[in-house]
């Protein structure tokens, strides 16, 4: 029985079909083998950091690539110059970049935090009533009529300040990614105004009119024109947008889109996404290798794994780990090097996974095994897009798979896979055992250690693979664990160290004080000397701080 519970992935959570489940067969990126050595245009990273946000959004592949092209089509329209169509390109792929840092605070409250955004996404975000009425009708839906009342008032007395704190956490997050991938102060201060509007009616700071940069005004028509363009019709969108001007929308910009939005949406039917929006990508085409790569894929895995408290750091431990276990194994400088990319990348996925499920205390249902077992498949999808990612694919999308074929997505066998897709798929679940987890603490290292090596015995993972990664940690055959040294940065005391990694965690500000043994009024000391001593406002913020600065994972 502890094997099935234990036999987890990289969210950590059980696991209860692991060795029964699995699906198809093959793991290749489309179209045969991976191109060797290809550099990573900036443009393919951005716009599959795109395709992660259309999954945190519950919406298609390619949504967000779709209104990139009508912001683009807004721009040229509007006669702006080629360094403000720049940042209006960037901005209209990275609008959502800070959704994982807040999506634990949005499933706080609704649960499923992909449906409440997916449902809220179309609304006039202008008008403060439309969007509460869908928010206390989306809250108040699985509660028992006595107790609708109760939510109802709970949530309107709490609203606006949650929705300060919410959006700006989105925003703060987001800054600090963009900023690592060294983007222009243009898209940094557009992308401050994410959830801004025209007449002043949005979040953190109700800014309104020309005091909102015009790139994100431009991609706030865009966004929206996009999603109610396809989920109702092109005329529907094109009234929105005469019906929403001077509100919701800069009038010069919609009244542009009144004009030209009925061919602009016949347009979008006869492009491809992906290659119309990397044929737009402004020139000359920054490309990504050797450190410079490393450093964005990085950038990759932090974005991957604020999804939940619960991942923070997980990805950049599991390429420490498997970089260590290369070493071990003899591999050559490239596959060491392919193999530590795909530790960064392999749960790039799981933003299609709602927070209701990663972080949920209990045992996974069947039905929400089911949604977990998609993410190696997404995963795949969204790599195989670019040539430089596409390499990496044969291990990302396996580190589900087992040995004896019992894992997910595709039930392959050793055989089948990439023959170091079993160090990932090993430093995974060691990771993963290591870490707290929603439905249960940490493992012991030793524990875990015993635990992968019954595995071996039973045939699920490959010996040699996982004895390297074992190895790596400190569990060599003599049986020494290799100890870490804390590491206090930022100048942090000790304690405030220990209230940053409880925060990181989401844990509320009492039951910090309650873990800790002392008072909520203390713990909330704590925490506001932290935030100032390294100069962010958020919980994600901080989250994201303690992971660039390995205080967490």
């Amino acid at each position: 029985m502890l094997l099935l519970l234990v036999l987890i992935g990289g969210s950590g959570l059980a696991d209860p079909c692991t060795v029964q489940t699995g699906r198809h067969a093959g793991c290749r990126a489309s179209g045969g083998l991976p191109i060797s050595g290809q550099p990573l245009r900036l443009g393919e990273l951005v716009a599959t950091f795109a395709l992660a946000q259309d999954n945190a959004f519950g919406q298609p592949l390619e949504s967000q690539l779709r209104s990139c092209l009508l912001a683009t089509w807004i721009s040229e329209a509007a006669g702006f110059d080629d360094e403000l169509r720049e940042t209006v390109y960037w901005v209209s792929l990275m609008r959502y970049i800070g959704c994982t840092g807040h999506a634990h605070e949005v499933a706080a409250v609704f649960g499923d935090e992909i449906a409440i955004r997916a449902q809220t996404l179309v609304h006039d975000a202008a008008n403060p009533a439309e969007v509460m009425r869908d928010v206390i009708a989306f809250a108040t839906a699985n509660h028992p009529p006595e107790a609708r009342e109760a939510v109802t008032e709970s949530l309107q007395a709490g609203a606006y300040e949650w929705a300060v704190n919410n959006f700006a956490s989105g925003c703060e997050v987001g800054d600090m990614l963009v900023e690592r991938l060294d983007f222009s102060p243009e898209v940094r201060d557009a992308l401050a105004f994410t959830f801004e509007r025209w007449n002043g009616n949005g979040f953190p700071a109700g800014a309104s009119g020309d005091e909102i940069p015009v790139a994100m005004r431009v991609v706030h028509l865009s966004h929206d024109m996009e999603a109610i363009g396809r989920l109702f019709s092109p005329a529907e969108a094109v009234e929105a947008a005469r019906a929403r001007r001077d509100q919701t929308y800069d009038p010069q910009f919609a009244d542009l889109f009144v004009v030209n939005g009925a061919d602009w949406f016949e347009r979008l039917v006869k492009l491809e996404p992906w290659d119309a929006v990397l044929s737009l990508e402004p020139e000359p085409h920054r490309t990504l290798e050797g450190t410079e790569l490393d450093h964005a894929l990085v950038v990759a895995a932090d974005f991957i794994d604020l999804k939940s408290p619960y991942m923070a750091g997980h990805s950049r431990r599991c390429a420490q780990v498997v970089t260590e276990a290369a070493g071990l194994l003899a591999l050559d400088e490239k596959k060491t090097r392919t193999l530590r990319r795909a530790a960064l990348v392999h749960e790039w996925g799981t933003t299609a996974v709602p927070n209701s499920i990663w972080d949920k205390p209990g045992q996974l249902t069947r039905a929400e095994f089911d949604r977990v077992e998609i993410h190696p498949m997404l995963t795949e999808q969204m790599l195989r897009r670019s040539p430089a990612l596409a390499e990496l694919n044969p291990i990302a999308c396996a580190h589900h798979e087992k040995a004896d074929g019992s894992g997910y997505h595709k039930r392959l066998r050793a055989d089948a896979v990439d023959p170091n897709a079993g160090v990932l798929t090993a430093a995974d679940i060691y990771v993963a055992l290591t870490t707290d987890r929603a439905d249960r603490p940490a493992f012991t290292s030793d524990h875990a250690a015993a635990e992968l090596r019954q595995f071996v015995r039973d045939g699920v993972l490959p010996e040699e693979a996982t004895e390297a990664v074992l190895t790596s940690t400190g569990h060599g055959v003599s049986g020494s664990t290799k100890t870490t040294r804390s590491k206090s940065p930022g100048g942090l005391t000790s304690r405030e160290v220990e209230v940053l990694r409880l925060a990181a965690r989401g844990l509320t500000t009492k039951e910090i004080a309650e873990q800790l043994f002392i008072s909520p009024k203390t713990a909330d000391h704590h925490i506001q000397h932290v935030y100032t001593k390294i100069e962010v406002s958020t919980r994600a913020a901080a989250c994201l701080w303690a992971i660039q600065n390995d205080v967490v994972g």
